[in-house]
């Protein structure tokens, strides 16, 4: 079985009044190539009449965002010409490429009426490539995401990207790397393989694991060795897993606010280029 590196505790990092835990980067581990950024927001319940998500228009490059709706809703918008609200069970998938602006703020019916907040947000890399490649969304609601049910129905696996059992994941991804999101019941067990020069991305966002004999709490990250292809999971009570894995790029990682490039001369270039307004224009 695949080996246990280090288990990493997110870092709780609120932004204004939003509760936030930092998966990644923190000051323990930077990155699990090529999986690059975790925020967990929430969970929470908003009063009626509230602010809502707080990330107004901002710029990106070189990356792509993989947005997981747990609870409450995201109002996309960005200066591609893409608008969607996406509800509870969607997902968000965006690359940004050569540069955009987007904003992810609560839909007004929300903000109106108030409610359960869960948002997982992930920062996948792009190899050199494909970082000035066009930018893209697409959203996707629950109904619209793949499902399999294992272990006689106690695992429910949510095929976002790549594949299982032969079942295709609902975006596909152009750097090959597999997505998925997995509830538990108690007493469920599941043996998944992944090819063992693949990296894993292991979080459990909610309950507690047992995976390889060793326990991993909500809130925690699970670093692995690239030394089998077997992972078996256990959980003794309703646990939801984020799990992802994917071939590392190997290749320089040089990020800086919302830029991810190679070098950092290509850094000084995105800000420029976004001054320059390269990166669309943003009408309100």
């Amino acid at each position: 079985m695949r080996t246990i590196k280090k288990i990493h505790q997110a870092v709780y990092s609120p932004i204004d009044d939003l509760v936030t835990y930092r998966a990644l980067p923190t000051q323990y581990i930077d990155y699990i190539d090529p999986f690059l950024f975790l925020n967990h927001h929430g969970p929470q319940v908003y009063q009626a009449n509230n602010h809502g998500l707080p990330f107004g228009p901002h710029p990106h490059r070189g990356m792509e965002t993989v947005t997981f709706i747990l609870e409450g809703d995201i109002s996309h918008k960005d200066s591609s010409g893409h608008e969607s609200v996406i509800k509870a069970g969607g997902i968000q998938w965006m690359r940004a490429g050569r540069g955009l602006i987007h904003a992810e703020i609560s839909s007004d019916e929300f903000k109106q009426a108030g409610g359960p907040l869960e948002i997982l947000q992930l920062w996948v890399n792009l190899p050199a490539k494909l970082k000035m490649a066009d930018p893209f969304y697409i959203g996707k609601q629950k109904e619209e995401i793949p499902s399999l049910s294992l272990n006689e129905g106690k695992v429910t696996v949510n095929l976002i990207s790549g594949e299982m059992q032969n079942v295709q994941g609902a975006f596909e991804s152009s750097t090959g790397i597999f997505l998925s999101t997995v509830y538990f019941k108690p007493g469920a067990e599941v043996t998944i393989d992944i090819p063992a020069q693949h990296n894993v991305f292991f979080y459990v966002i909610s309950g507690e694991l047992n995976v390889n004999g060793t326990a991993v709490r909500s809130l925690h990250l699970a670093e692995f060795n690239n030394d089998d292809d077997k992972l078996t999971i256990t959980a003794a009570n309703d646990s939801i897993l984020l799990l992802g894995h994917a071939q590392p790029f190997n290749e320089p990682v040089v990020s800086q606010g919302p830029f991810v490039m190679n070098t950092q001369q290509e850094i000084m270039e995105a800000y420029q280029d976004y001054r320059m307004g390269k990166f669309g224009t943003w009408d309100e």
